[in-house]
This record gives C-alpha cells, sequence and structure tokens, in this order.
C-alpha cells in the first residue's frame, strides 16, 4: 500500500512545478520518514476499533503509513481515518491512493475525505481568552505534515485561533493547536514541523496553550537541515514531535536524533528530565542531544534572575544601512561618526578598522541614528551555521574613540545596554562579555535556538547570575588583561558556580 502510494506521490510531484506548492505551503514527507512518526504511536493499548485523522492530508504518505503499520502489526484492528485536503490538484491522487487502501483492506478500513477547511470548517465560538471549537468528532491518533504558510493576522483561520495567534501567523501551528484540540484525552499527535516555536516571544501563546493541553513525550531532531525533506530542498530546522493529551506530566521526554531522513537505521537517542525540555518562565522548550547537553542546561537554571533583573538589556542596532543611504559616508569627517559592523568585532574586542563595507562612517544628522560613546558588549546577530561559536562578542571600550561623543551600530549587530540609558560600569561590561563568551552560555544558546540569528528576547530572558556576581566575574578579567574563552570558563566555573572543573 505504501509502495504504491509513493509511485502515484512521485508521479504527482514530477507533474507539479515546486515553486506552485512552495507556494501553497506544501512539502511532502518521504516515506523513511513517514514510517518513522508512526513507529513513534503507543498503539498497543488500543481498542480493536480506532479513529485517526490527518489534518492537510496531501497524497496520505502519512495516512498510508500509518494504516500499514497498523494493519501488518495489529491483525484484529479496525481504522476509520478522516483526512481533510481542498487542493484541488492533489485530491484525486490522495482519492486513488485510499480507494487502493480500501480495495486491500476491506472491512479493517473505512475512510472519509473532508474537502473543506481543517480550522474553519469546525466552529468557533468566540470566547474571550479561549480556544473553543466545536466538533463532532474527537481522534485517537492524529498525524500530520502541516501546510508551512504565513499567512496575515486578520485572516479568517487567525482569528477564529486568536488565543494562540501573535503577529502574522503560520498555518503549522494553527494546524497543531487544532489537532491538539481534536484528540481525545489521552490520544497521541505525531507532527513533523519547524523548531521555531520552541524559543522566542513570537511563540509564547502557542507554546503555552500546547503544553497546558498536552504533553511532550518525543521529540526528534535532524541534525542536518537539508536531507529532511530529500526531493524538496527544505532548509527548515525541522523536528518531529509526539503529544499526548493529558495534565499528567511525564518524568522523561525522550529526545532522538539523526543526521537525515535517510538515516533512521541509526538513531541516536536519551531520556532528559521533562522539567529540563520544558523550562522557563515563558516554557521554552530545550532541545538537548546528549547527556552534556542536559548538564548545560541544568547549570545555567540555578539561577532565575536575568539580565533586565539587573537593569540590562540587549538591543538591536539601530542603522538599517540600506535604508539610510544618505547619511552613510565612506570616510570620516566634520559631524561624521564610525559607524560599527559585526566585522569590527574580533578577538573580544570592537575595533573599526576597514570591515570591507561601502560605508564605514554616518553623519550624525539625525538624533534618531546614534547612540553615546560609552561601554557596550556587541554580538554579532548572524552567523554561519558551520561556525563553532553562535554567541561572538567583543567588548566596546569608549575610550578607543575619545573624539566622539556618538556612534553609529549596524542592524546585524546586538549591544547590551542599561535599561534606564545610563552607562555600565567597566566590571558590569566585562562580566556580562565573559558570560556571553563563554563556552557554557553559548552551548546553552546553541540548545535554546537551533537559527544562527541571536535573538534579543531570548538573550534577555536566559537565565544569569545576578549583578553582584557578574562584577566580581568582569572584575577578574580586567585583572588578568584575558579575553579569551578559556580564561572566561576558568573565571565562571569559579565564581558562578564555585568549582574549576
Amino acid at each position: 500500500m505504501l509502495e504504491y502510494t509513493e509511485k502515484k506521490t512521485l508521479e504527482y510531484l514530477n507533474g507539479m512545478p515546486k515553486s506552485m506548492r512552495k507556494n501553497k505551503g506544501q512539502f511532502f514527507t518521504s516515506v523513511k520518514t513517514a514510517k518513522f512518526m508512526v513507529e513513534m504511536f503507543n498503539i498497543s493499548h488500543c481498542n480493536n476499533k480506532i479513529s485517526v485523522l490527518d489534518p492537510g492530508a496531501g497524497t496520505g504518505i502519512l495516512s498510508v503509513a500509518f494504516i500499514e503499520y497498523v494493519s501488518q502489526n495489529f491483525l484484529n484492528v479496525t481504522i476509520s481515518l478522516t483526512c481533510y485536503e481542498t487542493d484541488l490538484t492533489v485530491l484525486p491522487v490522495l482519492k486513488d491512493n485510499l480507494l487502493y487502501v480500501k480495495h486491500i483492506l476491506g472491512d479493517r478500513f473505512e475512510y472519509n475525505i473532508l474537502e473543506c477547511d481543517y480550522i474553519l470548517s469546525q466552529r468557533f465560538e468566540p470566547e474571550v481568552g479561549e480556544l473553543r471549537f466545536e466538533s463532532e468528532k474527537k481522534y485517537d491518533f492524529i498525524i500530520s505534515n502541516p501546510p508551512y504558510l504565513k499567512i496575515m493576522r486578520n485572516d479568517p483561520a487567525a482569528k477564529a485561533m486568536d488565543k494562540v495567534v501573535h503577529g502574522a501567523p503560520n498555518l503549522y501551528f494553527l494546524f497543531t493547536s487544532m489537532s491538539l484540540f481534536n484528540l481525545k484525552q489521552h490520544g497521541e499527535m505525531v507532527y513533523i514541523i519547524p523548531r521555531s516555536w520552541t524559543s522566542g516571544a513570537y511563540f509564547k501563546s502557542f507554546r503555552q496553550y500546547l503544553l497546558s493541553e498536552g504533553k511532550i513525550k518525543h521529540i526528534h531532531l535532524f541534525t542536518s537541515r537539508n536531507k529532511v525533506f530529500d526531493a524538496e530542498q527544505v532548509l527548515q530546522e525541522i523536528i518531529i514531535i509526539k503529544i499526548e493529551k493529558t495534565q499528567t506530566k511525564p518524568e522523561f521526554v525522550k529526545i532522538s536524533s539523526t543526521d537525515g531522513s535517510n538515516d533512521f537505521d541509526n538513531v541516536r537517542s536519551l531520556n532528559a528530565p521533562y522539567d529540563v525540555v520544558v523550562s522557563g518562565g515563558d516554557s521554552y522548550v530545550y532541545l538537548p542531544i546528549d547527556e552534556k547537553d542536559i548538564k548545560t542546561i541544568q547549570k545555567i537554571n540555578i539561577y532565575h534572575s536575568t539580565l533586565t533583573d539587573s537593569g540590562l538589556k540587549m538591543k538591536t542596532g539601530i542603522v538599517v544601512d540600506f535604508r539610510q543611504e544618505k547619511e552613510l559616508r565612506k570616510s570620516p569627517g566634520e559631524h561624521i561618526l564610525p559607524l560599527f559592523y559585526s566585522q569590527h568585532i574580533r578577538n573580544g574586542r570592537v575595533n573599526h578598522y576597514p570591515s570591507g563595507k561601502e560605508y564605514d562612517w554616518i553623519a550624525d544628522s539625525k538624533s534618531g541614528l546614534i547612540q553615546k560613546n560609552k561601554n557596550y558588549v556587541f554580538i554579532k546577530r548572524f552567523t554561519a551555521k558551520e561556525e563553532p561559536r553562535r554567541l561572538q562578542c567583543g567588548v566596546f571600550s569608549p575610550g578607543d574613540f575619545l573624539e566622539y561623543e556618538y556612534i553609529g551600530t549596524q542592524n546585524k549587530i546586538n549591544f547590551i545596554d542599561k535599561t534606564d540609558g545610563s552607562e555600565m560600569d567597566s566590571m558590569t561590561t566585562y562580566g556580562v562579555y565573559a558570560l556571553l563568551n563563554s563556552t557554557l552560555f553559548d552551548s546553552y544558546y546553541r540548545i535554546l535556538n537551533g537559527s544562527t540569528q541571536v535573538n534579543s528576547t531570548e538573550v534577555n530572558n536566559m537565565p544569569f547570575p545576578p549583578a553582584s556576581i557578574i562584577k566580581i566575574i568582569g572584575e577578574k578579567v580586567l585583572v588578568s588583561d584575558d579575553l579569551s574563552t578559556d580564561n572566561c570558563d576558568r573565571i565562571i566555573a569559579e565564581v558562578a558556580y564555585g568549582t574549576c572543573d
């Protein structure tokens, strides 16, 4: 059955332009990934008849993989499948595939294809602060590779799910939220989705709903981005997640990982404490892949204060250079200030050697584009995926640029400043630098965020030692006059964690 479905799917893919499918948010699951997803379910405890939902079914690969697995391993089980699909180009393929399955299984299989919008077909009850829909049916299992497509905030689907929406939402997390609603108590859902929802303020409402109504049981990570959807050339950070609809918190979450969708014979896995995977005030979801990662999370999380608790805040550089070309200059002069890019962060310091950019200077004519020349810690906003560090930072010393009262910062750097606009003292500046430059904090951030962008919201919400300890760390770094990561690691271990290990 699955071979037949795969053959028909490949025929569809070969006849449908990739650009057209991308515009619809269509990215098709490989057969090996589908099989792995199905085997994540716990089916052994079920009754002789089970109900399954596949919202956004596409050609039916996930549904057929589920049906084949159950029919081969649980001979007395009857399967009732419900599929949602609205794409007129893919519907004939889905219908043909499920008709073929029906021909093979006969009375052991029944199905219903709903040619309507998965979210809007369920009546919304617009109660303030509630996510409430009327649904005729709840399901034992839900499996999905939902559409990855941004919609407008005023889209009917976004309005219907206002509780989990922030800004212009992506359909994938609306589908995920709705599926959790459609599960029976103790039912299970397995979704393949981007990992972007696991952190950051943008997905906070979604995380809170997901983690309050259900509990994560298993997360699978792909350590290579470009192998998840082999035929699709998708470079998203993708995960597979299994959630049970329950209020009972499990002791552990299974974390597994592979290099890509063609390597499920070499799965690495560990059991991570649930409170390590789901922790933090905003219920971030951490994705450790080994015991070392678990220890890193536990170590950082012994502190409950943040940068903002110490009166500090990471902000984003002010100057968006392509929008401010009239103010940019190629050389210094009267009323011209140095403009700093990420290329000026080198070896723990911030200099103003030629950056390789066309413009390294900015006019002081617009006060909104410049900032005081004072103590900062600069951090690169973007790094390459293959670089060994995500947090790459340097100390900005105002004494190195005494002739300037103001400076400019380009938008691809972040900087740490006092919340009230006053100046950080040198000990605090070097203490913050040491923490961000340490192996421990860099590892923690990489576990928290899989993207190559350093997000100021996430850094501002990371656990940091209190202000008094930050100053002691900074004082020791200043005395040592050594900004290396090794020295920062040694001082932080001694001062913040009471060990030199």
